[in-house]
């Protein structure tokens, strides 16, 4: 059930170029949110909410953990907020990657791009729990975008891609993602081009992407966010059905 809450900031700092990381306290969100959904937040001075995938939960603290780019005025003006503030919240919204269909010794490949780390991470955290074997494709603009090294590589196999060669390898996601062999099943998360190579490029494996998509009303009301699917309703909502959504299922 999604609901209106109000969340205090515990920590805010920016941890790459033109990324900010916030905890936030709140007990419903943090102990009910899963790998792949969302946090639509309200911004003071700004009509429409903006929508932030979860990058972490913490059950003991009762905290969650979002992570965002300043691209915009409203997540520059959130980017601003202090410690201590309270946040305007709906969540947790969505959909999320669907681990219970994860089998024990199963080989997983994760791609993230850009600012659709942080639900790969999430989800990763979540895998490690399991006895499945996971290797992950992280991809960034260069290094000065890069974040979550030591986090990631606490947790799986890790491969690190910048498009200009100045952190790890050289190139795309797609150039990387044979390295895992024997792969049962993936998961990404990132821009709709990178989306779009992972999904051709794995095409005869069973996968699961998550849409970053500009959304309105953030609860399925507008249609603002759809996305042309091979299922009898041709379109679904972003928002409301997804984000995350069957690679097998989507047409892009």
């Amino acid at each position: 059930m999604i609901k209106k809450q109000s969340a205090k900031i515990v920590s805010l700092e920016q941890i790459a170029k033109e990324t900010i990381e916030i905890v936030l306290e709140n007990e419903y969100i943090s102990q009910r949110a899963k790998p792949g959904q969302f946090v639509h937040v309200a911004v003071r001075g700004h009509t429409l909410r903006r929508p932030i995938s979860i990058a972490a939960t913490d059950l003991d603290k009762n905290t969650f953990t979002i992570l965002f780019k300043t691209i915009g005025s409203g997540t520059t003006h959130l980017a601003d907020y202090t410690v201590g503030e309270e946040v305007d919240v709906l969540g947790p919204n969505g959909t999320s990657f669907p681990i219970e269909k994860i089998k024990e010794n199963e080989t997983l490949l994760l791609v993230g791009g850009g600012i659709g780390v942080p639900p790969i991470y999430f989800l990763a955290t979540e895998l490690a729990k399991l006895k499945v074997n996971v290797h992950t494709v992280l991809g960034f603009q260069s290094k000065d975008y890069f974040f979550y090294e030591k986090q990631f590589n606490d947790l799986s196999n890790v491969t690190i891609v910048t498009d200009d060669g100045s952190y790890g390898e050289e190139g795309f996601v797609t150039n990387y993602l044979q390295q895992a062999d024997d792969i049962d099943k993936y998961f990404s998360c990132g821009p709709m081009p990178m989306l779009q190579a992972v999904k051709n490029s794995l095409a005869n494996i069973e996968g699961y992407l998550s849409f970053e998509e500009h959304m309105a009303c953030g609860i399925g009301a507008c249609y603002a966010c759809v996305i042309p699917v091979n299922t009898p309703e041709k379109y679904k909502k972003i928002c409301q059905d997804g984000p995350v959504l069957a690679a097998s299922e989507v047409k892009i």
